[in-house]
């Protein structure tokens, strides 16, 4: 458990103050004069009096205002000896005084000192002390905490991270696959280091940077390798850092920030995930987050106001450009916008050379081939990928990173952990039947992507895969390889009618038949492939602002609707029809590759278009609808 100073406090000063009190009670409670006013033995007040009619009392000390006795007395029975005793005396006995005058014996009164009235002026005085010296520790301890007491006033300050010279451990060097936007950004630092070589014609530096691309592909990897090459004073911060619940904190922090910039310029300021603080205005129900709009305002102003930021390069980070305000995207703000975007084949094996400088690889492994079977991987996934590799040779208790492990760690990566083998029964010849329907006809449609792999190892929630090999950098899709996609999803579940009857179809097929109606459905109302003709009847949703478009309509009629339905189910349904006519005629195809997968569990993609070159029974024809 980790020691609080501030628990201490919180729990040491009550019992302080606490004790001090009883122990103060205690100490006036006490007799006054501990020299004198004290007696082993005590007297009633009749023998008291018996002993001063017997002339044996030879002294009286009177203390607590003649409550209490202190008797000096001869006892016969104790050979005559003087002896000290106590008395309390009753409230009302004028006589004893005239007594003791009559009989001649000496007494002396002791006034009570007045010790009470000191010591609670000192306990007024100091339980405010301990009280403000303990609120002083304690804030003074609190002061080196983010948002705690001890910065109350520090509310409107900038939180962000300042380095005269940033020293990040990265340089342009450590970063790969995305060279074009590296060619973009090393123009800014030799603005910064040598801005001459841009003003001698006339260039002005640019004021601002936004990087724009899905998560993972190197953004902020980016921002940290300028900041290392540019050598000049970096400042970095979230953009969720700038709003908090006191309105008017964020556009003072832009404020700070921005002062602080001014005065140590020229230099850098880098703001991750701005879409937190630069979404568009009035976007909301009632005018949006009024406090989020002051903050994005005064950023605006701070960037191109009328004082303007010479000498101040503003670099932004984002996956959702489509949120940002359109102030903050025009030139002047962030006059450049650069695309982070996943890397392609050169790229990604570029990513793989510099993860895998640290990893002890097998010579036989090749990291080409890797790339080219991680399509679509972004810079982080592919670190993830030879991580896991690595964990996996650790566990294993090898000295290298092997072929083995980087196929466990792609097929981790892409599908999760490895579940536990299926059992022999018919639920898993269900299975093996349902992924060799996708395989087979992924293989045999021309337009489909090629087969990389087909297993019955489960993982995650799949208790079988059929996995593909995308064609390189696809943006664009024809008709005909639509068509075959969705053929090939519909695969699995054409098998299981075909296989086993109409009564035996399971519901391992809802995912697919999700995906499937998505796609015929785009095909309709955004890509014109259907007899609507080239219309684009519906958007795709991007908006994210509650009441942004409230109240708003389709902008087709209900009969355009119907048509719309009766399209995808066309489409859909003549796709299902293709996909049972193709497993029917290789049916004897199918059930050798089912026989196979079931006995070896995994069937590699080489392997399985060379069976089916060499077995199939028909030839490879495009899908067409009618």
């Amino acid at each position: 458990m980790k020691f609080s100073w501030r628990i201490l406090v919180l729990w040491t000063l009550p019992a302080l103050v606490i004790g001090f009190f009883l122990w103060q009670g205690a100490f006036a409670a006490a007799p006054t004069d501990m020299g004198k006013n004290t007696a082993s033995t005590r007297m009633t007040y009749g023998r008291f009096l018996e002993y001063l009619d017997a002339q044996r009392v030879t002294s009286v000390d009177l203390y607590d205002g003649g409550r209490t006795a202190i008797v000096e007395a001869v006892d016969p029975d104790l050979d005559n000896r003087i002896q000290r005793l106590r008395v309390d005396l009753p409230t009302t006995a004028p006589e004893l005084i005239a007594k003791l005058r009559n009989a001649n014996i000496s007494f002396d009164t002791h006034p009570a000192r007045n010790d009470g009235a000191i010591w609670g002026f000192l306990g007024n005085l100091i339980f405010p002390i301990l009280l403000i010296a303990g609120l002083f520790f304690l804030f003074r301890r609190s002061s080196n905490i983010p948002g705690g007491p001890g910065q109350a006033m520090n509310f409107g300050k900038s939180k962000a991270r300042f380095q005269m010279e940033a020293k990040t451990g990265v340089k342009f060097d450590d970063v790969a696959g995305i060279e074009e936007a590296k060619e973009e950004l090393e123009e800014v630092v030799t603005f910064l280091k040598l801005p001459e070589k841009f003003t001698a014609v006339g260039a002005k530096i640019p004021k601002g940077v936004l990087l724009i691309g899905p998560p993972g592909t190197g953004k902020t990897l980016l921002a940290k390798a300028i900041a290392g090459e540019a050598g000049v004073p970096f400042f970095s911060i979230s953009g969720s850092e700038f709003v908090e619940m006191f309105v008017g904190v964020g556009a003072s922090r832009v404020r700070d920030l921005f002062k602080k910039a001014k005065e140590n310029a020229p230099c850098l300021i880098f703001i991750d995930e701005i879409d937190a603080v630069g979404r568009q205005r009035g976007a909301g129900i009632g005018g949006g987050n009024d406090e989020r709009e002051q903050t994005l305002n005064q950023l605006l102003t701070e960037m191109d106001g009328f004082e303007g930021n010479t000498g101040i390069i503003i670099i932004a980070a984002t996956n959702r450009p489509d949120v940002l305000d359109s102030a903050l995207l025009r030139p002047g703000r962030f006059d450049r916008q650069v695309m982070v975007d996943a890397p392609d084949l050169k790229g990604r094996l570029a990513v793989l050379e510099v993860h895998a400088r640290n990893k002890k690889i097998a010579p036989e492994v090749s990291l080409e081939n890797i790339a080219r079977r991680t399509p679509g991987f972004t810079g982080a996934d592919l670190a993830n990928l030879l991580n896991e590799a690595a964990i996996l040779t650790a566990r294993r208790r090898k000295d290298a990173v092997t072929e083995l492990e980087i196929n466990d760690a792609v097929d981790r990566v892409v599908a999760g952990m490895e579940g536990t083998p299926l059992v022999d029964s018919k639920n898993k010849r269900l299975i093996a039947y349902h992924e060799i329907g996708h395989a087979v006809i992924g293989t045999l449609l021309p337009g489909h992507d090629a087969v990389q792999k087909v297993t019955l190892v489960p993982r995650g929630q799949a208790r079988g895969l059929t996995w593909y090999t995308p064609g390189e950098e696809q943006g664009l899709f024809s008709r005909s390889q639509l068509l075959a996609r969705i053929t090939g999803i519909l695969g699995g579940r054409a098998a299981e009618e075909v296989i086993f009857g109409d009564d035996e179809v399971t519901t391992g097929a809802w995912n697919d038949l999700e995906k499937v109606t998505s796609l015929a459905r785009q095909m309709v109302t955004r890509f014109g492939m259907s007899d609507l003709g080239p219309l684009s009847l519906e958007t795709p949703n991007g908006e994210v602002f509650l009441g942004r478009d409230w109240g708003s309509r389709s902008e087709y009629s209900e009969e355009i609707a119907t048509r719309i339905d009766t399209q995808v189910r066309t489409i859909v349904e003549h796709c299902y029809r293709e996909a049972c006519r193709l497993i029917l005629e290789n049916r004897v195809l199918v059930d050798y590759l089912v026989d196979l997968l079931l006995d070896q569990e995994t069937i590699e993609g080489d392997r399985f278009r060379q069976i089916v070159t060499e077995r199939a029974q028909v030839p490879k024809k495009e899908v067409a609808l009618p």
